[in-house]
């Protein structure tokens, strides 16, 4: 599980064995956890957090939303276009 970045008390990340889905984020706090697709920016699914959480959550990959891709696409080796 490589993690992408820490922000606060958010992990952002993702497993090792996604490479063959669409790009995307997981992030975790507590007991709390949400996967977010980065193609357009979505959520996948939430287990814990409340809708003011969730648009923190959101605001943090909007900024990050480059380096998530980039490491994402480094870490799986796709090439960019």
């Amino acid at each position: 599980m490589p993690t992408v970045l820490k922000s606060g008390k958010y992990r952002f990340f993702f497993f090792s064995n996604e490479g063959s889905e669409e790009c995307h984020i997981h992030v975790e706090s507590g007991e709390n956890y949400a996967k977010f697709w980065l193609e357009p920016i979505d959520l996948a699914k939430s287990v814990g957090y409340n809708n003011k959480e969730l648009s923190e959550i959101r605001g943090i990959i909007l900024h990050n939303v480059k380096h998530f891709k980039e490491t994402w696409d480094a870490y799986f080796g796709f090439k960019k276009t």
